[in-house]
């Protein structure tokens, strides 16, 4: 997708994928991933997503990427924290104590940018993509992660009730995507409280990606 389809919802406050108090999911199975104490998260598309508020308190640090400006800048100001902002290549860079947030392209990110992580946390950016763009992503990831292990939120519903962001990634797309390089365990699926959209035949997944090397 383009991205200034992503500026467009932004600009419109039209991020119906954003969760104000965070993640249910990660709070519910954060201790199958097995992060050391005081490990890193890395976090792709992260927009102004609370669960980074939620990992600093849990003694972690973060290093994410974003490609909206003003969700960042949301997300600073949510932490009630002033970030130092540099250039950093095509990318700017918003950092401050145990947490750093790129502006730009994911797929300029480097694995240098990244630097070492005990994690991955995708709970916006694989249902972010559609199906042309999800090989390309997944393997980039892989790429600038070195493999690290992978939390990874999902829905799934019937496609052609509505359109999205966020797309509908079922168990198999997961699979056709990751289980070339990782051991997939999943470890919830269940019904979205309330529906999405006006539609009750939605279900939220997580999934448990671990290296098969």
């Amino acid at each position: 997708m383009e991205p200034d389809f992503w500026h467009r919802r932004w600009k419109k406050n039209e991020i119906g994928f954003h969760e104000n108090e965070g993640n249910t999911l990660l709070k519910a199975y954060f201790e199958q991933w097995q992060l050391p104490e005081n490990g890193r998260v890395f976090v792709p598309l992260c927009g102004k997503t609370k669960d980074i508020g939620w990992f600093l308190a849990k003694g972690l640090s973060v290093v994410a990427i974003e490609l909206n400006e003003s969700a960042v800048k949301a997300l600073f100001e949510d932490l009630g924290v002033e970030p130092h902002i540099e250039s950093h290549g095509s990318l700017s860079k918003y950092s401050v104590a145990n947490l750093i947030v790129y502006v730009g392209d994911f797929f300029t990110l480097s694995a240098e940018d990244v630097g070492s992580i005990d994690g991955v946390f995708d709970r916006g950016a694989l249902v972010a993509l559609p199906e042309p763009l999800r090989n390309r992503y997944s393997q980039h990831l892989r790429m600038i992660s070195k493999a690290c292990k992978q939390f990874v939120v999902t829905y799934d519903y019937d496609q052609s009730l509505f359109a999205g962001p966020p797309f509908s990634v079922p168990s198999e797309t997961v699979h056709e995507v990751y289980q070339q390089y990782f051991n997939i365990t999943q470890l919830y699926r269940g019904k979205v409280a309330g529906g999405f959209r006006g539609q009750d035949e939605v279900y939220e997944s997580v999934f448990l990606l671990l290296d098969k090397c």
